[in-house]
């Protein structure tokens, strides 16, 4: 019996990996009408993040997707915005060693 249940959860492993294959080979995800207004309007304040509030809040959002209880929409939203944060924090961080690089010895 115990045999019996691994494999069926061998097998729906499988048909949710094939499922999630099958979804990543999509060229383009087509936003729904609208979705793209919502997108700028959640990325409008990133600039005006300092680097902290902008990782702490990228490390909120990458818990939120792991733990994959977002609807596919907010996910989507999500993934841009941590996507853009991530952005963020990579000029923060480059521009802290422009200048630290560029100080007199």
């Amino acid at each position: 019996m115990a045999q019996r249940e691994e494999q069926l959860d061998d097998t729906k492993q499988l048909d949710d990996t094939k499922q999630l294959n099958d979804v990543e080979q999509l060229d383009e995800v087509t936003p729904a009408q609208g979705s793209d207004v919502a997108l700028d309007s959640a990325l409008a304040d990133i600039p005006e993040l300092g680097y902290e509030q902008a990782r702490d809040e990228l490390i909120a959002i990458v818990a939120r997707l792991e733990g994959g209880q977002a609807p596919l929409e907010e996910s989507m939203t999500l993934w841009h915005r941590g996507e853009a944060l991530a952005a963020h924090c990579a000029q923060w961080l480059d521009a802290a060693q422009t200048r630290i690089e560029q100080r007199p010895v």
